[in-house]
C-alpha cells in the first residue's frame, strides 16, 4: 500500500501562496477523492504530490520509500496524444521499463481490453472521440501496473455515458490494488467512486475522513458552502 505523507506544503509562485501550509497522511487504500472551490490548490496539490512541481517548502513523502520507487502515473484532464496508433500511444509508457516484446504486446493488449478499446488498437489515436482518448490516456497510465494514480478531472468534459465508463475503469483499478487520488469537482462522482475525502480550501486541508461523512455532515462552515452549491448525488461507493 502507498502510504503519503505531506508536511507542511508551501507552494508560492512569485510569491503568490497558491499551497499554504498543507498537511495530510493519505494511508487508506482505494480512492481519495480531492475536492474544494476554485483555486483552492486541488491540481496544484496533485503535481506537487507527484513530483511535476517543486514546493517552496515542506515535503511529501512515501513512507520510507524514496520517490522514484514509487510507480506512479497521472492523468490530466485533456489527454495529450502524439502522431500514431492507438497502441502507439500506450505503448509510450513502456518505453522505460525495457521488457520483452512479447510481454509488452501481451500487456498492452490486456490493458487495451480492459478500456474497452483494444478493436481499435491500430486506428489513429487523435480519431477517437473525447470519451475514447480519455479511456486511451487511462491505458497508457494503467499499462505500467502503478501502485498510485493521480487523476486531474478526468471526466470533466465527457457527456455521462462516457463519465460511466471512464468511472468504471477507475472503480476496477482500485479492487485491484491500485491507490487513487482523485481531483474532481463533481460531488456524485466523488460519492460513487471514493473511501475518503481531503477538501480543500486557500491551500489548505479543511476536512479529511470518511466520503460520506463529509458530504452528508461537513464539520467547516467552508465546507458546507462549498458541498451545498453542489450537484446532488445518488450513492456513496462500497470500500474499494
Amino acid at each position: 500500500m502507498v502510504r503519503i505523507i505531506i508536511e507542511d506544503l508551501v507552494f508560492r509562485p512569485q510569491g503568490r501562496p497558491v499551497i499554504d501550509g498543507l498537511s495530510a497522511t493519505i494511508g487508506s487504500d482505494g480512492i481519495t477523492a480531492i475536492i474544494g472551490p476554485n483555486g483552492a490548490g486541488k491540481s496544484v496539490t496533485l503535481r506537487l504530490i507527484d513530483g511535476l512541481l517543486r514546493p517552496d517548502g515542506g515535503s511529501v513523502k512515501f513512507g520510507d520509500r524514496a520517490p522514484e520507487a514509487v510507480r506512479r502515473s497521472f492523468v490530466f484532464q485533456s489527454p495529450a496524444l502524439v502522431r500514431g496508433s492507438v497502441r502507439q500511444n500506450a505503448a509510450l509508457a513502456l518505453m522505460p521499463l525495457r521488457l520483452s516484446r512479447q510481454e509488452a504486446a501481451e500487456r498492452l493488449d490486456a490493458t487495451l481490453y480492459e478500456v474497452g478499446l483494444l478493436h481499435r488498437a491500430d486506428d489513429a489515436a487523435r480519431k477517437l472521440s473525447g470519451g475514447e482518448q480519455q479511456r486511451l490516456a487511462l491505458a497508457r497510465a494503467l499499462v505500467i501496473h502503478p501502485e498510485l494514480l493521480l487523476l486531474d478531472e478526468p471526466t470533466a468534459s465527457l457527456d455521462p455515458a462516457a463519465t460511466a465508463a471512464i468511472e468504471e475503469i477507475i472503480r476496477v483499478a482500485a479492487q485491484d490494488g491500485t491507490k487513487i487520488l482523485l481531483v474532481s469537482h463533481n460531488l456524485g462522482q466523488v460519492a460513487r467512486l471514493a473511501r475518503d475525502v481531503l477538501v480543500l480550501s486557500r491551500g489548505k486541508i479543511i476536512e479529511h475522513g470518511n466520503a460520506e461523512a463529509i458530504i452528508t455532515t461537513p464539520r467547516t462552515s467552508e465546507a458546507r458552502a462549498y458541498i451545498r452549491g453542489e450537484l446532488p448525488w445518488t450513492s456513496f461507493a462500497a470500500a474499494c
